[in-house]
């Protein structure tokens, strides 16, 4: 696999952060570094370490990680987006899914990455036989997913004014969740 190949590889695993990213910035309506820069760290770590962890399984779970990776992050993503669309319809006080807290971020964290599990698969089976072939490419991914949930958040947050006037942002972001969980059980299932 060249560099190229794993650089799109990164970019398409980066998308979902990307999206979640928008999302969390559109709810939080304004910069606050360390919120930002947690978790784009997060999400390019366990955009790095998702592969891995499927790349170390290959050998005795491979077949089981394979079959039902997409449903795991889809029920992750379903009860993620779900509550985001319950508490849209709450008072207003009530009704914010806040995306600053580390505990949502851990949990966007690992359902946008859960579908990186079938990329360390893969490359068990192209012949990546050490970590040491494993690490530019486990870098380039995690790097990949931190700069793209930056901007995303940063442009969510250059949004958000505009979109909170017209639009519930937790309904909106809800949506996009489970959009994206339905997206990796019609990419994994094959239709």
């Amino acid at each position: 696999m060249s560099l190229f190949d794993i650089f799109l590889l990164a970019m398409a695993l980066a998308m979902d952060c990307f999206t979640v990213s928008i999302v969390s910035g559109v709810i939080m309506r304004r910069y606050v570094m360390s919120v930002t820069l947690r978790m784009a760290l997060l999400f390019g770590l366990f955009q790095a370490l998702m592969p891995f962890a499927g790349w170390l399984a290959t050998s005795r779970f491979s077949g089981y990680i394979e079959s039902v990776d997409h449903w795991i992050a889809f029920a992750l993503l379903a009860v993620l987006g779900g509550k985001m669309i319950k508490d849209s319809f709450g008072d207003e006080e009530d009704a914010h899914f806040d995306p600053t807290k580390l505990s949502s971020q851990l949990l966007f964290s690992v359902a946008t990455s859960i579908d990186a599990l079938a990329v360390g698969i893969s490359f068990a089976c192209l012949g990546y036989k050490s970590v040491s072939q494993l690490t530019v490419p486990l870098i380039i991914i995690g790097v990949c997913s931190f700069v793209m949930s930056v901007v995303g958040n940063t442009l969510g947050i250059m949004c958000g004014k505009t979109v909170v006037k017209r639009l519930k942002p937790e309904l909106v972001g809800g949506t996009i969740l489970l959009l994206i969980g339905f997206r990796i059980l019609y990419e994994h299932i094959g239709f």
